[in-house]
């Protein structure tokens, strides 16, 4: 909490400051660096969108300032299939010297075959924000480029015509429940928009709502691996997940709908009231902006569900750029994760593409009220709860969320085999 609390005094300060040009760095050398190695080759996901162009090109022009005769090569890989390519070139220990990761579990599994940047990235330290997700056994592995988390979102409009308050969303789930009554029967609208064709709605749902449902001690205890899964509370997760499932609140075919990037389509087009979506990449503010007016979408807390529980806004580091063991260059490699966390880099990610960047000297302030209430909650926000548990796990609640939608099996039946997979993981 220390960390998030001077994030939000730089973020201040970083209002006086916007514009300003990357952070000093030690100027690394490049006669040695150049003559072993004339090519870095990045795997992500993001670098073929268009709204992700400004930010690589400007990565490209801060690295090629030090490293002009190095070619740096990036191959944007389909992200349904990205976990699995990277699980060959890491079998063989073949593949790109740089790589983009979620933080949380996917990068935590896979630390063996990356290279520790502490020694790299120390002078990044207090301006970037999100490390937490990108570190194991106190040793970091890769960069944070953007901060990602769960809001849940809610559309104004849909309010207004139900007759409710806009700037007065409902404070517990009987609230939720009720104004959601209101919404569909004056405009048929569901309350949640729900995408769970690849099991990822789950994880949205948990982390989005859970500090409503889990007491602070245990939302703690369950970020640090001392997860209970005999709570009641826990089970309640689970519960509510079949629920809106049960009673009709969420959209028709939740099972059949993707999350990326159909289920977002829903909301926007005002289908459904809510959705729990995400602050940066895709399914955030600045997508939704595209279709609903800036000042009609509105950001809630988590609905409290249990007496005592406090809702907080859930986030982490979100996509991080990691050096691979196997390159031929750790530094040179470890530069250009640099480069693709500098100020003018990540500015434009925010400009273009509305990513909450990690860097706590950009200027958010023009970006309009949802925004504002995300980066107002991030002081006393807390990481997200899926993103303690393993990749194997979540693949496993993935499934298991499917069949609780469908009827297939039962609440206690999923949270006994979720604990057994947490137990191994």
């Amino acid at each position: 909490m220390k960390q998030r609390a001077l994030w939000l005094a730089l973020m201040v300060v970083g209002l006086a400051v916007a514009g300003c040009g990357s952070a000093t760095r030690t100027e690394s050398p490049s006669g040695d660096s150049q003559q072993k190695q004339k090519k870095l080759v990045v795997w992500d996901w993001k670098s073929g969108e268009p709204v992700a162009a400004a930010y690589i090109e400007k990565a490209k022009a801060d690295f090629a300032k030090r490293h002009p005769g190095v070619t740096v090569e990036f191959v944007a890989q389909p992200f349904d299939q990205y976990y699995t390519l990277l699980g060959t070139a890491i079998q063989s220990s073949k593949g790109p010297d740089v790589m983009l990761f979620n933080g949380g579990g996917q990068i935590r599994d896979r630390v063996g075959a990356l290279l520790p940047l502490d020694q790299y990235v120390a002078g990044d330290k207090s301006r970037l924000a999100g490390w937490d997700a990108f570190s194991k056994d106190g040793k970091i592995y890769a960069a944070p480029v953007t901060l990602q988390g769960h809001p849940i979102y809610y559309n104004k409009t849909l309010y207004e015509k139900a007759g409710l308050d806009p700037a007065s969303p409902p404070k517990t789930w009987n609230e939720l429940v009720s104004g959601c009554a209101a919404i569909k029967k004056a405009t048929g609208a569901t309350c949640f928009a729900l995408g769970n064709k690849e099991g990822f709605g789950i994880q949205f749902f948990m982390s989005g709502l859970g500090s409503g449902i889990l007491p602070p001690q245990e939302y703690d205890d369950w970020i640090a691996g001392k997860r209970d899964w005999t709570s009641p509370h826990v089970k309640r997760i689970f519960e509510l997940w079949k629920d809106t499932g049960d009673k009709g609140l969420n959209n028709d075919g939740a099972n059949s709908t993707a999350m990326f990037t159909d289920i977002f389509r829903v909301f926007e087009t005002g289908k459904a009231a809510h959705i729990t979506g995400l602050m940066s990449d895709i399914g955030h503010w600045k997508d939704f902006g595209e279709f609903l007016p800036p000042d009609k979408i509105g950001v809630m807390q988590a609905p409290v569900v249990t007496d005592g529980a406090t809702p907080s806004l859930p986030y982490d580091g979100g996509i991080g750029y990691a050096v691979a063991k196997w390159t031929k260059d750790p530094e040179l490699a470890a530069d250009l994760v640099r480069s693709l966390t500098s100020t003018d880099a990540l500015t434009a990610f925010y400009s273009k593409a509305g990513a909450i960047a990690s860097d706590t000297t950009i200027d958010v302030s023009q970006a309009g009220p949802a925004v504002a209430t995300i980066v107002s909650e991030i002081q006393t926000g807390k990481p997200a709860l899926h993103v303690a548990l393993s990749s194997k796990t979540l693949d496993l609640m993935g499934r298991l969320s499917q069949q609780l939608l469908s009827g297939s099996t039962t609440v206690d039946k999923a949270v006994k085999q979720l604990a057994a997979s947490d137990r191994e993981s």
